[in-house]
């Protein structure tokens, strides 16, 4: 059994995901990822990550036998290109601080052959934090969340509390007044540190065990 990443050109009309994801559940294929999207030239786009493949040729020769593909093309997946996601969400200073320690610590990493990469919004407002924060559980890869901003409590602790329970994500905080300390993995006062120790607890080739700090305030 093999894993592929495909993207898969389409006529855009209603019905193409189903009749490919038809061919696709016909051979037992499991689909791990899925993105659409609609190119520039306006033809649909299908990104799919797929496991548990028999033929690769064979589903590709099907795939392209249909009238509504036009082209599949092959790719390594996101996860060997981009690897594991840090997502820093809060104010703007304290977002920059935070990315700059998570992407130098990084870099230390990805040129050891690792793939880390460092996603940011800087956004105010408790509402706006907190839909931002349910929405990491739905991001792709995603091994841990920075809270960077100088007050968070209320639905944003809320927010964290339903994407530890429902996601395996470590969320790192900045010591800030606000409840939301009290149920983050980690607590770091300095927002450069804040970024290395994210990199580091999610890296495969650091010597640090989020296990052994959890729960303390640095």
């Amino acid at each position: 059994m093999s894993s592929v990443a495909l993207s898969i050109k389409t006529v855009e009309r209603p019905g193409v995901l189903s009749e490919i994801t038809g061919m696709i559940a016909s051979r037992n294929i499991n689909i791990t990822y899925a993105h659409l999207y609609v190119e520039r030239d306006g033809h649909g786009a299908i990104y799919m990550e797929l496991e548990d493949i028999d033929d690769r040729e064979s589903l590709i020769d099907e795939l392209k036998s249909s009238s509504t593909v036009l082209d599949v093309k092959i790719h390594r997946s996101l996860e060997e290109i981009y690897g594991k996601r840090i997502i820093i969400i809060g104010g703007g200073a304290q977002v920059s601080q935070v990315a700059m320690g998570a992407i130098s610590e990084a870099d230390r990493h990805n040129i050891r052959g690792e793939r880390i990469s460092i996603d940011t919004i800087p956004l105010v407002g408790e509402e706006e934090l907190a839909e931002a924060v349910r929405a990491v559980g739905r991001l792709p890869r995603v091994a841990a969340l920075v809270l960077a901003g100088s007050l968070m409590g209320g639905e944003i602790t809320r927010a964290v509390e339903v994407v530890k329970r429902e996601h395996d994500i470590t969320v790192i905080s900045l010591n800030m007044p606000g409840s939301v300390t009290d149920v983050a993995d980690l607590v770091v006062t300095d927002p450069i540190q804040a970024g290395v120790m994210s990199v580091m607890a999610v890296a495969d080739t650091a010597v640090f065990s989020i296990e052994k700090v959890r729960g303390k305030k640095f």
